[in-house]
């Protein structure tokens, strides 16, 4: 099964590139089979992954960045691929 775990993000005011590139320098303790980064209007920043696991394994996660990189909490998304 492939699991994909979606971490989204809005950066406080003016801080759009500084949480692209915090998103960008995150490792993780081991490498997913795939790893996506989006940004978007209002800066907002997206990291998609991609697992080999089960639905409910316990999978490596994007941390929650500095207080003062974000103007609100990380949201985060997981799903099973289904084709």
């Amino acid at each position: 099964m492939t699991v994909a775990l979606m971490w989204e993000a809005r950066a406080a005011a003016g801080r759009g590139e500084d949480l692209l590139g915090w998103a960008r320098g995150q490792r993780l303790p081991r490498e997913p089979l795939r790893r996506e980064v989006f940004r978007a209007p209002q800066d907002r920043v997206l990291v998609i992954t991609w697992w080999d696991a089960e639905y409910d394994a316990e999978l490596p996660e994007l941390p929650e960045p500095a207080g003062e990189l974000v103007g609100r909490a990380v949201h985060r998304w997981r799903f099973e691929v289904v084709e």
